[in-house]
């Protein structure tokens, strides 16, 4: 994760109780705590150290348990995507996030990541979804100068059978700078967090299925995602997506021993549409919106931090 420490004369509170106020610039909404490659593991993506230099980068997704609701009329069948190995595709995935924060009474300040374009080439192949991606593209100008050198990256997705993504593989080029690559990690995050794993069991239009899958991070959370199966062409699903994150602890444990602060308040909740095509390997449209807001106390002082946090990921062909 990316994180900025904030220290105020404001508050001598947190000061004289040795807790430090952390900033998560990518918000409590973080997907994942960082990357691993081997036995090696990194919680800030702002680190030093590039990616991709000579070597691959897995992050390895929680488990995502589907259950069924309701099955759905008639005909049923498994939702299985279908596709030979070499299957080409064109998408775009787009992504924006939005956070606010206050401390105690003072004015609340953006720490909103840029929006950003990523255009990528799908192609299967035996580990699941390589993706090539084209010339990425912001609104933020500093930003879109660091994109510029992101030419030649990859990611990637391992897939489970039921379409989970099981593992996120992030491989920047070597001249990708530490902001440029931890926005395109912030983007993919967000794109696993925001995808549908499909039911064991042969459903048909009006189905109802949840997925339930946890996020780690500073703050622990149980996802769960409600799919619904609105409407079936053959091969192509529409499928609308309720969303709602829960906190599994009420506690949040401060990277690098900085304390602790007492969650007073979680509230992340929201929903989209999207479209798939089994005969695909990525979604051809669709948006999903997650926002809230979130509260936190130091336990040892009357100091209080809110953010407010708004998340949308889209798919374009």
């Amino acid at each position: 994760m990316l994180v900025t420490v904030l220290s105020s004369p404001h508050i001598p509170r947190f000061a004289r109780s040795g807790v430090l106020l952390i900033v998560l610039a990518v918000g409590l909404t973080a997907f994942g705590t960082g990357c691993s490659g081997g036995s090696e593991s990194r919680s800030e993506p702002d680190s030093t150290e590039p990616l991709g230099i000579g070597k691959g980068v897995t992050v390895p997704i929680p488990a995502a348990i589907t259950t069924i609701v309701d099955p759905g009329a008639e005909p049923r069948s498994l939702l299985r995507r279908d596709y030979p190995a070499g299957t080409v595709q064109q998408v775009t995935l787009n992504t924006s996030h939005r956070i606010a924060q206050q401390i105690n009474d003072q004015p609340a300040r953006d720490f909103s990541a840029p929006a950003l374009s990523i255009p990528m080439t799908a192609q299967t192949d035996a580990e699941g979804i390589d993706l090539t991606l084209g010339t990425v593209t912001t609104p933020d100008p500093s930003l879109a100068k660091a994109l510029t050198k992101t030419g030649g990256s990859h990611a990637g997705f391992d897939l489970s059978d039921l379409g989970a993504i099981t593992a996120l593989r992030l491989q920047p080029s070597p001249d990708t700078s530490n902001p440029a690559r931890a926005a395109l990690e912030q983007a993919f995050y967000q794109a696993v967090y925001r995808s549908i794993a499909f039911p064991d069991q042969p459903v048909g239009e009006g189905a109802v299925w949840t997925v339930q899958q946890e996020i780690s991070g500073g703050v622990t959370l149980e996802q769960t995602t409600t799919a619904t199966l609105t409407k079936r062409e053959g091969d192509r699903l529409t499928i609308e997506l309720d969303v709602i994150q829960q906190p599994k602890s009420a506690v949040w444990n401060l990277p690098n021993n900085a304390g602790k602060l007492d969650i007073q308040d979680y509230v992340m909740q929201g929903n989209g549409t999207i479209t798939v095509d089994l005969g695909l390997p990525l979604p051809v449209a669709g948006t999903i919106t997650v926002g809230g807001h979130q509260g936190y106390r130091d336990p040892r002082s009357a100091s209080v931090l809110e953010q407010t946090i708004d998340t949308q990921v889209s798919w374009t062909e």
